[in-house]
């Protein structure tokens, strides 16, 4: 079995000094992708810098102190990629992507958003490239025989099942129209499917993200914006997804949950 974790950390300087360190040593994931990260390399923990037992990508954003991924692999990758070939984005620390035997990983941070501001219009341009990135990976990837993952913080709520109070948030950055029919086409056009949505057809939830303000977390008033979107022979290998919900609101290292599925490889061969 191969386990894919994706965690945003909200700051892997603090998410360490809250437990994330502890979850990474216990987690049986092979492969962890992070997103918002806000760090350079030399700023990393040296437990993280140089992680025992794992190969890592960090991707930075040049503007210090913001977004940023990366991607922890127990298996060292043939083959590593930052950015998507986007002379606007490539820069700002919001995709990576490594090679494992028959199999892409991406970590993908989509830019949040906020309506009537230039940082929607700034996610709309990341979203417009980003699809022909995401068709063209797949095809490249189905040419050569591989599969696809991307997992990350993708900041829509796809459906009214994704986020609790929908209603109060239907002209809200994150689940705008639009911004669910372009999540629409990554799964339809694109050819993606969304591993979690598949294991848990019938519910609310499971959310990923709680806000801090509040009760939030302990209401249960969260957003499932984080996915692991996998081409449809790797989808189909997939037993388990499920989100890590902490036990408690103490227990939180960030204001996400990692999100985790499990994929049973040999189905492929």
């Amino acid at each position: 079995m191969t386990v894919v974790t994706t965690a945003n950390v909200n700051g892997i300087r603090a998410a360490a000094k809250k437990g994330f360190l502890e979850w990474l040593a216990a987690t049986s994931a092979d492969v962890v992708c992070l997103q918002e990260v806000r760090a350079e390399v030399a700023q990393l923990p040296p437990e993280l810098r140089d992680a025992d037992g794992w190969h890592t990508l960090w991707a930075p954003a040049a503007a210090k102190g913001r977004a940023g991924v990366a991607v922890l692999s127990r298996t060292a990758p043939q083959r590593t990629q930052i950015g998507f070939g986007s002379t606007e984005f490539d820069g700002s620390g919001r995709y990576a992507e490594i090679d494992l035997p028959g199999l892409t990983i991406a970590s993908l941070y989509l830019p949040s958003g906020e309506v009537d501001t230039e940082r929607q219009t700034e996610k709309e341009r990341f979203m417009a490239e980003f699809l022909v990135h995401l068709t063209e990976l797949r095809t490249r990837a189905a040419a050569e025989g591989r599969e696809v993952l991307v997992c990350g913080d993708w900041n829509i709520a796809h459906q009214q099942a994704d986020l609790k109070n929908w209603k109060a948030n239907q002209k809200a950055s994150g689940f705008l129209p639009e911004e669910r029919a372009w999540l629409t086409r990554v799964l339809d056009e694109a050819g993606y499917v969304d591993v979690v949505r598949r294991h848990h057809p019938d519910q609310d939830g499971p959310y990923s993200w709680w806000s801090y303000r509040g009760r939030a977390f302990d209401n249960d008033s969260g957003w499932r914006i984080d996915y692991l979107m996998a081409s449809q022979k790797l989808a189909d290998s997939c037993v388990k997804a499920h989100v890590e919900r902490p036990a408690s609101h103490a227990e939180r290292w960030s204001d996400h949950a990692p999100v985790t599925a499990v994929f049973d490889l040999d189905q492929l061969l």
